[in-house]
Formats: structure tokens, sequence, C-alpha cells
């Protein structure tokens, strides 16, 4: 298991283009990808899971991958968030 936090850049957070964008990242990897923020840990291959965390522009997020591909989804989804899922910033 590894994880990473980082902090979500999107002006709007994470709503449903960039939730979209970011379970799209996830469902690449057969490692579970999971998240944790304020106390609740979050599905990252499910776009529900990912709106229901209530996900703001400036709020760290831990992403937790655990699998046989885990380092590799790891740095995919730190990326992904890095880089803006997928919106012009």
């Amino acid at each position: 298991m590894v994880s990473k936090k980082v902090v979500v850049i999107n002006p709007e957070g994470l709503h449903l283009k960039p939730a979209a964008c970011f379970c799209k990242e996830a469902l690449n990897f057969k490692s579970l990808i999971t998240f944790t923020f304020d106390g609740t840990t979050a599905n990252a291959k499910s776009v529900l899971s990912v709106l229901g965390a209530c996900v703001r522009s400036g709020d760290e997020i831990e992403i937790v991958c655990d699998g046989e591909d885990e380092a590799e989804a790891l740095e995919a989804m730190c990326r992904a968030v890095e880089n803006g899922l997928g919106e012009s910033l």
C-alpha cells in the first residue's frame, strides 16, 4: 500500500467534470484506489463517491493505492490532480 497527499487546484473543486476525469484515470489500474478527506474515505473509481466527498479548491486529499500496480497508479493519480483533472486552469 502506498499513499501521497495532494492539493486539489481546480477552481470549483471536484465537481462533475474533474470527478469524472479522476475516476476515468483510476479505472486504468487494477489496484484499489481510494482517497481520504475530512475524515472520510472515498472510492476513486466511483463518481458518486468522489462527488460525495465534497472536495473544494485548495483542499488536501490523501490518495491511497493498494494492489499489484499501486506505484504506477499513485503516480498517475497524483499527476492527474496536479494537472487540473482535464480542466484548463
